[in-house]
């Protein structure tokens, strides 16, 4: 019993040398893992520009095959859960704005070919807007939205 444990010691201590190693040598860096990551969409200024920057324009289509659930009234607006589904056939990204914030893209995921069109996650609205849910396909995109009243801001409010 006492071997086992020593053995996983030294695995364990290996296991980090080696990639304490990797990170000095600079194999292994935050950059190289976020190097897709949309920073001019994501720091956009409006829900146009946002959309430009992440998808490449910012005609939208209106679709009743998208349906958002998110609360009628957030008490908090630094929490508010929000859910994505659409019944279009091959979504390739599903994204979500919140169109009065500071920075109105809130969330956006890509999805692989044989997925469900359905996401959910948490965001941070500072006051009352409408989320849009924005569903691309092709060269073609697709959206939804609902109003949200927010009571207690969460972006600073």
């Amino acid at each position: 019993m006492i071997n086992m444990k020593r053995r996983t010691f030294l695995k364990g201590s290996v296991a980090a040398g080696a990639v304490s190693a990797a990170v000095g040598a600079g194999l292994l860096t935050p950059r190289m893992v976020l190097a897709a990551w949309p920073t001019a969409a994501f720091e956009a200024k409006t829900v146009d520009s946002a959309l430009d920057a992440l998808m490449g324009s910012h005609q939208l289509e209106g679709s009743d095959k998208i349906s958002i659930r998110a609360p009628d009234i957030a008490e908090n607006g630094a929490v508010v859960h929000v859910s994505v589904e659409t019944s279009i056939a091959n979504p390739e990204s599903i994204s979500i704005i919140a169109e009065k914030n500071a920075s109105p893209l809130a969330a956006s995921f890509l999805l692989g070919s044989d997925t469900e069109g359905y996401v959910s996650t948490r965001i941070k609205m500072g006051k009352t807007a409408s989320v849009i849910a924005v569903v691309k396909t092709g060269d073609k995109l697709f959206s939804t939205g609902k109003e949200v009243k927010v009571t207690i801001g969460g972006c600073g409010g």
